[in-house]
């Protein structure tokens, strides 16, 4: 069996009876039958007459070899085949060519295409010229043609039968195989573009993902500290409200102070959050893949942009702030004082920041020490602090711990390339150590 174009139709489209896809093609192939029928029969009745035999027996020769064209997209070699076999009664002359076009049409080989057409040509060729070479007498009494035309005659009816349908039918099949490669080719596209649509889906998630953790980051750092400081000074304006007056007073202004800056910081962010570059947010719609990447992308610029973010610079003024508690803190600064990328100031700052909210929180009272090191390709920085000198004044400040503080560093600094580690000391404290490379 060879399959032509429209066999390779998908089997969820059949509309037509058997081995038909479509009704117009079966009604079209039947037609062609018919008419190849009534040419047969008419030719078969002529042989049968010549050959001395009944004109019945032509006739229904001629009309079962002519329907063949009924099976000509299942079977075309068999139609050709049955044409080439029926030519020396000359007969089957539309058979011949409609099969040879849709043999030339389908799938079948080139070989077996060329075979079958040379097979068609020469006999077409054979029997022309028998007919031509006959001798037929003209009205005049002479010779039909001259010693040239049946030569002549053979040649161009072969050539007429069989080169433009195996032509034509070799550029409708071309034609169809480029089609199914086009539209192969158009539903790989169309896959591979779900495919990616799916997968920025995913970055987009993901960025989402990372960019909520990020902020959880941000305002874990922006608030506990913050916070805990205002608890803390809350704390001693309780206790000396009414023994030092003045002293109580500026512990007022320093929890207004952490307060305003708090709110200050937040506005900032939030500020982000709401605009995602700073501007008035567009109201259009756009793609959620967009979405999702502009706003990792735009909230990561605004957080570290919006107020510049902390540097080291403003690493003495966080440390005065925590002396202004009454925690005894030592900060040392080793190396030659440099600039960084942003990135990198804001890290270390925010390590500092936090390892000083966790002594507040589990070690209120307790000598601090901050160590900052320049060095050629890194900075490093370590706070440690002893052990509380009351045991439980911590959590008698009331300060909670969600446990996120030293992780959010360490995410912090390995997002960086840096190192970070963390633990308590031989003699009762805890260490927050950390090394950034100088190169963000």
């Amino acid at each position: 069996m060879t399959t032509t174009g429209e066999d390779r139709i998908e089997a969820g489209t059949r509309a037509g009876p058997w081995w038909w896809r479509r009704w117009r093609g079966a009604a079209l192939d039947a037609g062609l039958a018919l008419v190849s029928a009534v040419e047969c029969g008419v030719q078969g009745e002529a042989f049968a007459r010549d050959a001395g035999l009944p004109a019945a027996v032509g006739v229904a020769f001629g009309g079962i070899a002519g329907s063949m064209l009924l099976v000509r997209r299942m079977w075309p070699v068999a139609v050709v085949l049955v044409a080439i076999a029926v030519m020396p009664a000359d007969m089957g002359y539309l058979m011949s060519m409609v099969g040879l076009y849709t043999l030339a049409a389908s799938e079948a080989p080139r070989r077996i295409i060329g075979a079958l057409s040379a097979m068609a040509f020469v006999g077409v060729l054979i029997v022309v010229y028998v007919q031509t070479s006959q001798g037929d007498i003209g009205s005049d009494g002479s010779p039909v043609g001259a010693d040239w035309f049946p030569a002549f005659a053979s040649v161009t009816m072969a050539i007429g039968v069989t080169a433009p349908p195996v032509l034509l039918g070799l550029y409708v099949g071309a034609r169809r195989r480029l089609m199914e490669s086009l539209r192969e080719r158009a539903d790989s596209l169309e896959r591979e573009l779900q495919l990616l649509a799916e997968r920025a889906e995913e970055r987009a998630e993901w960025a989402r993902g990372e960019e909520r953790t990020r902020i959880a980051r941000e305002m874990h750092d922006v608030v506990a500290h913050r916070v805990s400081l205002m608890v803390v000074h809350a704390a001693a304006l309780q206790a000396v409200a009414r023994k030092d007056p003045e002293k109580a007073v500026k512990n007022a202004a320093l929890v207004g102070d952490m307060g305003r800056q708090a709110l200050t910081e937040l506005r900032e962010m939030l500020g982000v959050l709401r605009s995602g570059d700073g501007r008035a947010p567009r109201r259009e719609p756009v793609p959620l893949a967009a979405v999702g990447v502009a706003a990792a992308e735009a909230a990561a610029r605004g957080v570290e942009e919006a107020g510049e973010g902390p540097c080291l610079a403003e690493l003495e003024e966080l440390v005065g702030q925590s002396a202004a508690t009454g925690m005894v803190v030592d900060l040392t600064v080793e190396g030659d004082v440099r600039v960084y990328a942003p990135e990198i100031e804001q890290t270390a700052y925010r390590v500092v920041q936090e390892a000083l909210t966790n002594v507040h929180k589990h070690a209120a009272g307790a000598k601090t020490y901050v160590r900052l090191a320049h060095r050629s390709a890194e900075i490093a920085m370590q706070v440690e602090n002893g052990p509380p000198p009351e045991p439980g004044s911590a959590s008698a400040a009331g300060l909670p711990s969600g446990g996120n503080g030293l992780l959010g560093m360490k995410e912090r600094v390995a997002a960086l390339g840096g190192v970070f580690v963390s633990g308590p000391t031989d003699a009762g404290g805890f260490r927050v150590s950390a090394v950034l490379p100088a190169e963000g």
